[in-house]
């Protein structure tokens, strides 16, 4: 496995949507869940958790930020990891999370942008860019969500989706903020019983977004560890097989990391 190096990615997998990657010398940590299994509240329904996280926050070293994708369902973020917030200098998501929440929260619209400073002077830019979290027109129901892309001048850019159904919203961030290196996807087909459809990506559809993003790797997350997942890991490694981009596909374990 090649060494990390600031212009390498590292992307651990600790649970469900929540991932590690380190870019540019900075830290970030994607919707953080570390609750043990067992049911977790989210909104006005119950989500049950199977798989606790391959690691405590407490063994993740320096975090510089989090990237969340949205609030208000405890898949996304859960009372351990509204706990880790305030333990980080600062956390990018919705404009509504940031004023349900509070202190050390900012909240960005799609297609806004904000810096950080790396440790070697340069700027990392994270940019919002909107997620659809089921159905186009579902926005009243499931309430907004982001995704995000980090990217730098000197630096290979990296797209987390978020709760994104969208194939028509990953075409739009690859029209805008492309070329696209890397792309952590959520995927797992999620579902609810109140709501007769995809929540997130499927894994038929990973394929395809990798093609509109043109990106030379992509990290499936959330499609493992819930209930709720209608899909799993078995099932994107079935999809990418014999496929025209199945050498793109990284495929980790809870617990595993890659270099890209």
């Amino acid at each position: 496995m090649p060494e990390h190096t600031d212009r390498s990615i590292r992307v651990e997998l600790i649970g469900g949507p929540t991932a590690v990657i380190d870019i540019g010398g900075l830290r970030f940590v994607t919707d953080p869940t570390f609750n043990p299994p067992g049911p977790q509240a989210s909104g006005t329904s119950v989500l049950t958790k199977l798989v606790g996280p391959s690691r405590s926050p407490d063994e993740l070293g320096s975090v510089d930020a989090v990237l969340l994708s949205h609030d208000q369902h405890g898949d996304n973020l859960d009372d351990a990891g509204r706990g880790f917030l305030a333990t980080v200098p600062v956390t990018f998501s919705t404009v509504a999370a940031a004023e349900r929440i509070g202190a050390g929260v900012t909240g960005l619209t799609p297609w806004q942008r904000t810096t950080l400073r790396r440790p070697d002077g340069r700027d990392l830019f994270v940019t919002a860019v909107p997620a659809v979290h089921g159905p186009d027109g579902m926005e009243a129901s499931s309430g907004p969500v982001i995704g995000f892309v980090l990217h730098g001048d000197d630096l290979p850019s990296v797209y987390v989706s978020g709760d994104n159904a969208s194939l028509r919203v990953v075409e739009e961030v690859a029209h805008h903020l492309g070329p696209i290196t890397f792309a952590v996807l959520f995927g797992g087909g999620a579902r609810v019983a109140r709501l007769d459809a995809f929540l997130t990506l499927t894994s038929d559809q990973l394929p395809t977004a990798t093609r509109l993003l043109d990106a030379a790797k992509i990290v499936p997350v959330h499609s493992e560890g819930w209930a709720h997942f209608t899909q799993d890991q078995a099932s994107i490694r079935a999809a990418f097989d014999g496929s025209d981009v199945a050498d793109r596909l990284v495929l980790l374990e809870p617990g595993e990391h890659a270099i890209l």
